[in-house]
């Protein structure tokens, strides 16, 4: 049995709770359980940790976190850093191991700007809407495979949040996803407030306009506590983008969950050293996308997303419209596009 299928084996669905066009079903452990490791806000919040850029030039698809606690750190996949020469997220969950300088792999979520904002990043309370995350995790693990790098593809992160950005009607001086956010702030808040996290939750299973879009999955129910906003926003941006003029009662119910999370026990898994402590397995599926960080004999966080004809199809364009699109984004700043690709280069 793979650490992926023990870790899902174990777990049990909670009742579902709703709210618009997005259901999110709690996945229970036995008993509640405490981390032995930080979260990146917590260490930030104490002084304990510091991201960077990595030299005073900067490197787009790499930052420096030095670690000063005597704990490890957990940085979840996908989660943002503001700040700095441009904001990033994190291009697929880490542990760092305690008092450790560790280059890290990011990718950009603001396109049109290369200069000092800060000198240190700052955690947010989001992560990158899931829909982009789906398609990182995708090409992460490509990457993965390839080469032995965790590369995403910037082009295409770029292409999927200006498109989110277009369906949305949001303007960015920096086209930054962070003024997605700030934008639909009351929205997104309206959405984290309906839901609850329960004492023995370690994880969910998001559903948006009954179709199952992923699981989040962690090791232990305070660590899910303390990072379940982060998704529940990631979801919602979605969420509200897809939202029907007209609602309809759509769920998915227990038996096409336990389905999905089925197939994902069973998808093959390509194993990793991981950066820092542990290893990262990335699902090798057709049909699902994501991957998990294995350390210390358990899982300690897993994100798994479904990558069917119906996921996530509002809001999609063809191939030819996102080269159009890319090939726009490249041309809006070509002074920061060359900047980033010297960057990448140093």
């Amino acid at each position: 049995m793979t650490a992926i299928n023990q870790a899902l084996q174990a777990v049990s669905l909670g009742e579902v709770q709703n709210f618009a066009n997005l259901d999110i079903t709690p996945l229970l452990a036995p008993t509640p359980g405490t981390a032995d490791y930080l979260t990146l806000v917590e260490a930030q919040e104490r002084g304990l940790a510091v991201v960077t850029e990595v030299s005073e030039s900067g490197s787009v698809p790499t930052l420096l976190l030095e670690n000063n606690a005597d704990q490890a750190l957990f940085l979840l996949d996908g989660e943002e850093l503001v700040g700095a020469k441009q904001n990033r997220i994190l291009n697929l969950s880490l542990l760092v191991p305690a008092n450790t300088k560790l280059e890290i792999p990011v990718s950009c979520v603001e396109q049109g700007r290369w200069s000092h904002r800060s000198r240190e990043f700052a955690s947010t309370e989001r992560a990158l809407f899931s829909r982009g995350r789906a398609r990182k995790a995708e090409r992460v693990s490509e990457s993965l495979r390839e080469s032995g790098c965790r590369n995403a593809d910037q082009g295409e992160v770029w292409d999927d949040i200006g498109e989110k950005m277009a369906n949305m009607a949001v303007d960015s001086s920096t086209h930054a996803i962070a003024d997605a956010y700030e934008h639909f702030a009351g929205s997104v808040d309206e959405y984290l407030q309906a839901f609850q996290t329960s004492e023995t939750q370690i994880g969910a299973c998001f559903v948006i306009n009954g179709t199952i879009r992923g699981i989040e999955l962690f090791d232990m129910s305070d660590t899910c506590n303390k990072l379940m906003p982060k998704l529940i926003r990631s979801y919602a941006l979605d969420a509200i983008e897809e939202r029907p003029e007209r609602p309809e009662s759509t769920t998915a119910g227990s038996h096409s969950i336990n389905d999905f999370i089925q197939a994902v026990a069973e998808a093959p898994a390509d194993s990793f050293d991981a950066l820092g402590e542990g290893e990262d397995l990335r699902l090798h599926s057709n049909s699902i996308a994501g991957g998990a960080l294995a350390a210390r004999e358990r899982v300690v966080h897993l994100c798994a997303f479904s990558q069917g004809s119906e996921a996530g199809t509002q809001g999609h364009s063809s191939s030819m419209r996102r080269a159009s699109a890319r090939q726009r984004n490249r041309t809006i700043g070509p002074d920061f596009i060359d900047d980033a690709d010297d960057a990448e280069n140093t």
